[in-house]
This record gives C-alpha cells, sequence and structure tokens, in this order.
C-alpha cells in the first residue's frame, strides 16, 4: 500500500483520460438528439431555402420598375396574379411594369428579384398596383441557398446539439443523425454502516447519500447512471458485482472503501478484474486525496471517498471529465466559471490543489464576493448552501482578502 502516498497531480491525473477514446457513434432521430453530441460533421446535400422567398406580404416586382417612385409620383404596375402559398412561383414570368401580389414565405417568380411590403402600396384598381417607395435589388427577399449552399459544411462534429441545429437538420432533409453513445455509469455505494435511503437506519447505521447523488450528477454530466444499490465490506460479493456491472457499464464509480483502512477492498477489487490496470491510488487535492483510478480496456473504474463532499469534488474534477470525454466533447470540465473576489482570508496548505466550497454573494456597487463555507467533509448543510468551488492552487499558501479568484459553479437543477 505505500503507492498510496506517490500522489498525482491534477493535470497529471486528467493527461491519463489520453487514454480513453470516445465510445462509438450511434444513429438516432433528430427529435431525439438534443443535447447529443455530433459524431461526424454534417454536410448540406442541397440549398436551404430552396428557392427564393419573400420575407414579406406584399407584391413581388423586378425592382428597377420602382426606381424614382414616390408618395407624389407613384410607379403603377399591372397585378398579373397571386402566388398563394405552397405554391409555386415559377408558372409566372414578370415583364417589365407587371407586379404579382405575394405573402410571406412565398416563392418569387421568374424576373422578379425584390418585394414591395404592402404598407407602400395602394390598389388603383383590381388590376394595378401604386407603389409609393422603391426597392432594392434583393430586398424583402432571402435567395435560394443564402442559409446553405448544396456541399457547405453544416455542422462540425464535436458539437452539442441545440433546438437551432436540429431545425437546420429538418430543413435539410436530414432525419437522422450519428451521435456519441451516452456512456453508461455503474454506481455502487460500499460500506457495512449503509442502508437505502428509503429505510430509517437502525443503530449505528446512515442512509446511502452517495447514490442518489452521484447518479444526478452522472445525469447532469451526459452519462446514463445504473445504479448498483449498496455492497457491504465484502471482497466476493463486491467483486461480483463489478465484474457484472462492467459487463454493459462504460464506467463504475465505487464510494467508500479508497482509505487506507484495513477495509480497503476497492484498489484489491479493481486489480482483480480481468484485464485491469491501476492508473491512480491518491490525487494531490483536498478533498478527495484517495481517490483510485483504474482502466479495464476503453473502461474506467473509480475509487471515491466515501464523505459526500470529497465524492462531489473529485466527482467534477475527475469523473466529470472523462464522462464528456467519453460522450465525444474531450476531457473538459465543461462548467461555468465567474470572476469574483474573496470576502476573508482563506487559507490553504502547500502540496495540495484546494477546492474551497464558496457561496457568492452579491451586492450593489461590490465585486461578487466569494465566502467559504467551511464543514467537515461527511457534512451535508455546506454543499448545499456553496454555489460552486474556488480551486486554490497547490503550490500557494491561501489567498488574502481581496484576491481575484476564480469559482466553478455547480451545474444548475
Amino acid at each position: 500500500m505505500n503507492d498510496f502516498f506517490k500522489l498525482m497531480s491534477p493535470a497529471e491525473f486528467i493527461a491519463l483520460f489520453d487514454e480513453f477514446s470516445p465510445l462509438d457513434p450511434q444513429i438516432i432521430p433528430v427529435l431525439e438528439a438534443r443535447g447529443r453530441i455530433l459524431a461526424e460533421q454534417q454536410v448540406s446535400n442541397e440549398a436551404l431555402p430552396p428557392f427564393s422567398r419573400s420575407t414579406m406580404d406584399g407584391f413581388a416586382v423586378r425592382a428597377a420598375d420602382t426606381f424614382g417612385c414616390s408618395d407624389s409620383e407613384t410607379a403603377l404596375l399591372t397585378i398579373v396574379g397571386e402566388i398563394a402559398m405552397g405554391t409555386s412561383g415559377q408558372e409566372y414570368k414578370l415583364k417589365a411594369g407587371q407586379a404579382v401580389r405575394i405573402w410571406t414565405g412565398g416563392e418569387l417568380p421568374q424576373k422578379a428579384d425584390a418585394v414591395v411590403m404592402v404598407e407602400y402600396t395602394q390598389a388603383f384598381d383590381e388590376e394595378t398596383v401604386a407603389v409609393f417607395r422603391p426597392v432594392a435589388p434583393g430586398e424583402n427577399v432571402t435567395q435560394a441557398g443564402e442559409d446553405y449552399q448544396p456541399g457547405q459544411v453544416i455542422l462540425e462534429a464535436g458539437r452539442s446539439l441545440r433546438p437551432q441545429d436540429l431545425g437546420v437538420l429538418s430543413g435539410l432533409g436530414i432525419n437522422q443523425v450519428p451521435v456519441y453513445r451516452k456512456p453508461k455509469v455503474a454506481i455502487l455505494s460500499t460500506g457495512d454502516e449503509l442502508v437505502p435511503s428509503d429505510q430509517t437506519p437502525p443503530p449505528g447505521k446512515i442512509r446511502d447519500i452517495n447514490s442518489t447523488t452521484l447518479m444526478a450528477m452522472v445525469e447532469e454530466a451526459g452519462g446514463i447512471p445504473v445504479p448498483l444499490g449498496i455492497c457491504g465490506d465484502d471482497f466476493d460479493a463486491m467483486l461480483a458485482l463489478c465484474s457484472k456491472a462492467l459487463e454493459g457499464a462504460d464506467m463504475l464509480l465505487l464510494s467508500g472503501g479508497s482509505s487506507v483502512g484495513k477495509r480497503d477492498f476497492t484498489k484489491r477489487v479493481f486489480a482483480a478484474l480481468p484485464d485491469s490496470e491501476l492508473l491512480v491510488h491518491g490525487v494531490s487535492v483536498r478533498p478527495g486525496k484517495p481517490t483510485i483510478l483504474a482502466r479495464q480496456n476503453n473502461k474506467a473504474m473509480f475509487g471515491l471517498p466515501g464523505h459526500v463532499a470529497s465524492a462531489l469534488v473529485i466527482f467534477t474534477c475527475f469523473v466529470r471529465p472523462l464522462i464528456r470525454r467519453f460522450s465525444g466533447l474531450g476531457s473538459t470540465l465543461g462548467l461555468q466559471a465567474v470572476e469574483a473576489v474573496t470576502a476573508q482570508p482563506i487559507p490553504s496548505a502547500i502540496g495540495r490543489q484546494e477546492y474551497v466550497r464558496v457561496r457568492l454573494l452579491h451586492e450593489e456597487g461590490r465585486a461578487l464576493q466569494a465566502v467559504p463555507v467551511y464543514g467537515k467533509s461527511g457534512l451535508l448543510s455546506p454543499l448545499v448552501r456553496a454555489d460552486g468551488l474556488l480551486p486554490i492552487g497547490r503550490d500557494m499558501e491561501g489567498l488574502d482578502q481581496g484576491a481575484p479568484c476564480t469559482v466553478l459553479l455547480f451545474p444548475a437543477a
């Protein structure tokens, strides 16, 4: 167990993720693709819009026929027809002095190059319209292919698909899209002291908190949580559960059992799994030093601290980036960061990167204040009160009051 004290830096930990590959793509309907990560760039196979169309209700005209007109000297144009919505405008071919009534979204007739808004026209008689404001070529018109041309790249690979992205795909007739598969993350809470959250714990027992917390965090990060429940401190039972879970899961999270105590089964279990390789046993962060990372081919196995605050920090700093890498987003945190100043001195020990829970205080006329929320790693109330984490580098002896800092915000509900 001496290797426990060979602590790895956070940067070295993250660098290990290069050994893991994004998951294989899958084809899904565009209607189900919001928030999924595009696995291949998408290229238009047609023009969008497919035809030149009006952006206003009015009259399709040849712009030159309106040049010089005004309130006092109108241009009189002959109305030769009307383009109803959903009908082709190609049946009309405008000659000089002619106009066609058109509605928003309607296809321009041949030889028309502009649309006069109905507000700037007046009926002269049933077959003639008076135009009292000139238009330039292309005015009030969306040209064919103005959004996208055939062969043009629509969306790059690695993009998180938004509603507007899905709309573009649908507009181009692309109804299925390749996306990276969401990683399945198996979650197992370990310890003889745990009971399910729906039970009243007998003396010496506590309810399982980590399973609920980790399931929600996995889902928010883009993974699919697979709850395994609770396992007591039994090596054979834990090994059997982990072996079974890894048959279908891409990641495995064990909370508890990563300390140096005599009932440290996590490392032994990971080592006993076929084709497994221990990558990390101890990282220079606080809280969360006794963290384990192992690998089975392209599957990742984390041994997380049992205390919920420590487990949350390690998930945020390390598990979340690997979920995102599996999902095609690279090894990034994907968290919003805000700039603030410390509301009071925040001490920190040299040698470990510390993540301080903070709440943000907004006061008019003052910079955003980061207020530390202290509490033992097993307490829940500091987590509930905190808005995010303030990282302090491992070579720093804390921060003075009023020091500029960056706060990583916890994801919104």
